[in-house]
């Protein structure tokens, strides 16, 4: 895909892998709708995103609250006359036994990371469909392939939204609308501030610019897929595919260590 001048609509673009996907886009000269909860970052982000030749158009919105999706696509529809790109980056994450998370916790996971990408997507197929080249970038995990002990909740988000994603992509062929799935793994963001995990329990960062300039590459080139996390992740993916009890005996291993790691980890 040609990224020069298209409309891109971009969740959670205030910090982290929005805000470097942002930037990096902003080589391509594009009119960005920046969303996320507050308009502050995003008003930073905006005249980063000027200084470098794009446009940018701040829309401050909780998309997990009703009608918010549908404000959003209107509003950028609006601003710059269309979409071309979707690109359902926004999440959260609350980490820990599942019997110890809140009902609401688990509410506000499946809200951001599932519901909202699903309901922005339905909103903006109109506008995709209509632009002839239209794209869906839907921002999943690592931990949707391969399930994690303690993301309970995130992990079935995050695999609901990449299976969501394969699925429209099957049924939009042939009819002017792509869309890639990214995977990233651990990755230096705001959102994992909060965890303790490392190397040790299977958890090796990258930053976010990183993840971004393989998203975008995945953009131009017309992947299907952008899986991050590195080596380690490739073997507990292939070990996951082909033999899941192994995975579990050695996740077993350090199950304690890595309860403690993660406890404390969210973003809510």
């Amino acid at each position: 895909m040609n990224l020069t001048d298209r409309s891109i609509l971009l969740t959670g673009a205030g910090g982290g892998i929005g805000r470097s996907l942002a930037l990096q886009l902003s080589a391509f000269a594009p009119r960005l709708t920046l969303v996320g909860r507050r308009a502050e970052p995003l008003e930073e982000v905006a005249s980063l995103v000027r200084d470098r030749g794009g446009q940018a158009h701040v829309v401050a919105a909780d998309l997990g609250a009703p009608e918010a999706p549908a404000r959003v696509v209107a509003a950028a529809q609006e601003h710059f006359g269309g979409i071309d790109v979707l690109v359902n980056n926004a999440g959260n994450v609350r980490a820990g036994r599942l019997a110890a998370i809140e009902e609401s916790e688990v509410v506000a996971q499946i809200a951001l990371n599932l519901t909202a990408p699903i309901l922005l997507t339905r909103a903006a197929l109109p506008a995709l469909r209509a632009s002839g080249d239209g794209l869906v970038v839907n921002v999943s995990s690592g931990i949707g392939l391969v399930g994690m002990p303690f993301y309970a909740t995130y992990a079935a988000t995050k695999a609901g939204i990449a299976h969501f994603g394969e699925a429209l992509r099957r049924e939009m062929y042939g009819e002017g609308v792509h869309v890639l799935t990214v995977y990233p793994g651990a990755t230096s963001t705001p959102m994992m501030a909060s965890s303790q995990a490392g190397p040790e329990h299977g958890f090796v960062y990258e930053t976010p610019d990183e993840v971004a300039a393989a998203t975008v590459a995945g953009m131009t080139d017309g992947s299907l897929s952008v899986v991050r996390g590195g080596e380690r992740r490739r073997q507990m993916i292939d070990l996951n595919r082909n033999d899941p009890g192994a995975l579990d005996r050695q996740l077993a291993e350090g199950k304690t260590e890595l309860e403690q790691a993660v406890t404390g980890h969210s973003s809510l």
